[in-house]
């Protein structure tokens, strides 16, 4: 999971975090697994802002321009083959020695037929930042030549790279290592406020939500916002998908990756003028039954196939994949918004059957947070509003037949302390775990009660695993080993096999502690 320390700062109001040296150490004695740490401003090394000083036919091409360009330490000689580049332009200018993102090759100084060049103009594609490659990319015409590219762009981020192991879907998020990190600093991370300006017709108006699959689809929401203006997203936006390796589409596809990556929360946008019969329903699909998917790929079905219909036939595959008919285009006005849980196991038998193994997939099969499901819908309804000018139908319509059961685990002090090699108090086990939410409920006549937050449901579900979030909380590090291994290889003829025993048996007590 990439973490952007710009983007994960905006759930940590107050905490003025560490230099990333540190917290990086914090993190690992917390139990992370950061496998890099990426400063952004590297990748842009060698690009600056040049401006296009003289533009000419290339001689030996029709489609090459030759162009000299100040690249504000000196005047450069580039052969262009974009159709848009003209004079007066303030281009990004890739000097002799930089890396290309999008292919990794370095420019070096060449003949491109018959003509020198020293550089490339590039691309946003060729920067990574979107998928345009129709020509180069063209800055703002105030802007200083020679100005560091990521000085330019604000792409000066700091990226983690953060191993997971599969129980902990949780850190699947910002907000969800957010929250981690402000366990660690002694205190509360906070989601962004969210504010609706709501039409007067209700959402049960203009869509109807059916679950058949009840043990597959746990819960399913929606809510239609209508008149959109499908455009680029803005800046911030972009650069927040970017950061973390995601390619910018549209506005509304770019929300709700957007809103998945902050709160961890899948959802999925449907053109609502495709939906037949304005119907959503969820059941699995026939054995035998063939969708195709957003990719524009052929899939076989199956009876497990959970699917999101209408009341013709499928739209999506639940939980990992949309559909070619009910896709977001340039010509969508009105969308259905879906934010919805879906059963784990499903959602990974499934997954691996198809060999479609997706973002939503990804972090369905580790088991989403069923209460951030209202959250996160809300959250992209709203950016939708503000950044697509959309009229949000009144009321969100929430199928969630079967409500989950508070989660409670026990846990003995003494059992703590004892496995642990530590003398804990009640309080202190108590405010280390309420850090990251599990709350002290009560005590029996041994152990101590805590609620499990349901962003834990599916990893803690015993006394162990209680014992360890006190462990990792406490601090690794913090935890000295009490015993001393020590043995004597002096060999002897007599007892040589009983002390080689002796030796495998000390080695093995010293490797299971």
């Amino acid at each position: 999971m990439r973490i952007s320390l710009n983007w994960l700062k905006e759930y940590l109001p107050g905490i003025e975090l560490d230099p990333i040296e540190s917290l990086s150490e914090k993190l690992i004695d917390a139990g992370f697994d950061i496998e890099s740490i990426e400063n952004e401003s590297e990748i842009f090394n060698g690009f600056v802002v040049g401006e296009v000083l003289t533009k000419e036919k290339h001689p030996n091409a029709d489609k090459l321009s030759v162009c000299t360009v100040d690249s504000g330490s000196g005047i450069l000689n580039i052969v262009c083959g974009a159709p848009n580049v003209d004079k007066g332009q303030k281009v990004c200018v890739a000097m002799i020695g930089a890396i290309i993102p999008n292919g990794g090759f370095e420019i070096k100084k060449s003949k491109i037929r018959g003509e020198m060049s020293e550089g490339m103009i590039c691309s946003e594609s060729e920067l990574n930042l979107s998928e345009n490659h129709d020509g180069i990319m063209v800055l703002k015409s105030e802007t200083n030549i020679g100005t560091p590219f990521a000085e330019y762009s604000g792409l000066n981020d700091i990226v983690l790279e953060i191993g997971l192991t599969p129980n902990r879907g949780d850190l699947l998020s910002h907000f969800g290592v957010a929250r981690e990190v402000a366990g660690i600093y002694g205190s509360k991370p906070k989601l962004p406020e969210t504010k609706l300006d709501e039409s007067g017709s209700k959402t049960n108006e203009h869509i109807d939500i059916n679950i058949e699959s009840r043990e597959y689809c746990k819960r399913f929401t929606g809510r239609v916002i209508s008149n959109v203006n499908i455009a680029e997203s803005p800046g911030w936006l972009k650069k927040r998908l970017i950061s973390v390796g995601l390619r910018p589409r549209n506005n509304i596809v770019d929300i709700t990756n957007f809103v998945m990556l902050e709160t961890g929360q899948p959802l999925h946008a449907f053109d609502y003028d495709k939906i037949r019969g304005k119907r959503i329903i969820v059941k699995t699909a026939k054995d035998g039954d063939k969708f195709v998917t957003l990719d524009s790929k052929e899939r076989n079905l199956s009876s497990e196939s959970l699917m999101v219909c209408d009341a013709e036939g499928y739209s999506a595959i639940a939980g990992v994949m949309g559909g070619e008919l009910s896709e977001i285009t340039d010509t969508t006005r009105n969308v259905f918004l879906e934010s919805a849980y879906f059963d784990p196991v499903n959602i990974r038998k499934n997954s691996k059957r198809l060999g479609l193994i997706t973002d939503a997939s990804h972090r369905f099969e580790r088991g989403v947070d069923i209460d951030m499901v209202k959250f996160a819908s809300l959250r992209a309804a709203s950016l939708m509003q503000e950044i697509a000018g959309g009229e949000i139908s009144n009321e969100l319509l929430d199928v969630y037949p079967a409500p989950f059961e508070t989660s409670e685990v026990e846990m003995r002090l003494g059992k703590a302390n004892n496995l642990l090699g530590l003398d804990l108090s009640k309080e202190t086990v108590v405010n280390l775990l309420g850090r990251i939410g599990i709350e002290h409920t009560g005590n029996n006549s041994e152990s101590l009660i805590f609620k499990i937050p349901e962003s834990r449901r599916n990893d803690i579900q015993r006394e162990p695993d209680l014992i360890e979030e006190v462990a990792r909380l406490y601090g690794y590090s913090r935890i000295e080993s009490k015993y001393d291994f020590r043995t004597s290889l002096i060999k002897s003829r007599n007892h040589e096999s009983e002390k080689l025993l002796s030796i495998k048996s000390l080695i093995t007590d010293h490797l299971v502690g």
